[in-house]
């Protein structure tokens, strides 16, 4: 099966204006993304979908090929629809990969296009035990309660599941959901076409949509979480262990 990945890729920011084209390692965040994601085995095409223009000619020089989507959309997964739209058919598996993710491991996203070549899910995601030091009350870090059979029983900002004894030593494991997804093509566009869903709305997280419907999500257990990039200081960070990798 034809597998794509597209990076949805926006200029405004709220806590890091422009952070998507920001470039101190000699290199604008989010190509530090379509690297990654190049270096996967499964992946035929890695794709930019913006609705700005300073990003694709930022991303020209680069090589890397660019969608231009409709500014009015209010999530990335509505924009990737859009971009899986006027791409057409040539690809069975969409990998939505965030534009502020430049440490995404291709392994994880093999792995989910693997799933879903081998198995009959509508979609697939990620997640990891929760990182120590990590607060589990945080609503930004978004939990998932994970069934025997390996999907998604439920998404939340609450800790999940509710620990009535604290004390208890054999307390099911907090997992932390990874903002990475995986869809059937024809599921992503069924999908986007959904109006929001009552717990969606609650808890503004966009994948309860597909658990209201009665869909199955596959969540893939990985060892660590990734470093997203969401303020000046997190990219400085990242900064400082990317040249460190590159010194050595």
């Amino acid at each position: 099966m034809a597998a794509v990945v597209i990076i949805p890729a926006r200029f405004g920011s709220t806590r890091f204006p422009a952070k998507i084209l920001a470039a101190e390692t000699g290199m604008p965040l989010v190509q530090h993304v379509v690297e990654q994601a190049r270096q996967c085995a499964r992946v035929r095409e890695v794709i930019v979908a913006t609705d700005d223009a300073r990003i694709s000619a930022v991303l020209q020089p680069c090589g890397t090929r660019c969608i231009m989507t409709s500014p009015a959309h209010q999530s990335g997964t509505d924009r990737i629809a859009e971009a899986t739209r006027l791409l057409g058919g040539d690809f069975d598996i969409i990998v939505n990969v965030q534009g502020d993710e430049p440490e995404i491991e291709p392994g994880i996203i093999d792995d989910l296009i693997d799933r879903l070549e081998t198995c009959d899910d509508d979609m697939a995601t990620a997640a990891t035990p929760f990182p120590a030091g990590a607060d589990v009350n945080d609503p930004n870090l978004v939990k998932v309660v994970i069934g025997l059979d390996g999907r998604a029983v439920y998404f939340s900002r609450s800790p999940i599941p509710f620990r009535r004894d604290p004390a208890f030593t054999d307390n099911a494991t907090y997992y932390l959901h990874l903002g990475i997804y995986a869809y059937r093509r024809s599921f992503l566009l069924q999908f986007a076409g959904w109006s929001p869903t009552p717990c969606e709305r609650t808890e503004k997280l966009e994948q309860l949509r597909a658990l209201e419907h009665g869909r199955s999500i596959f969540v893939l257990k990985v060892n660590r979480a990734t470093h997203g990039i969401d303020t000046p200081e997190q990219y400085a960070e990242f900064v400082h262990r990317y040249k460190g990798v590159v010194s050595c």
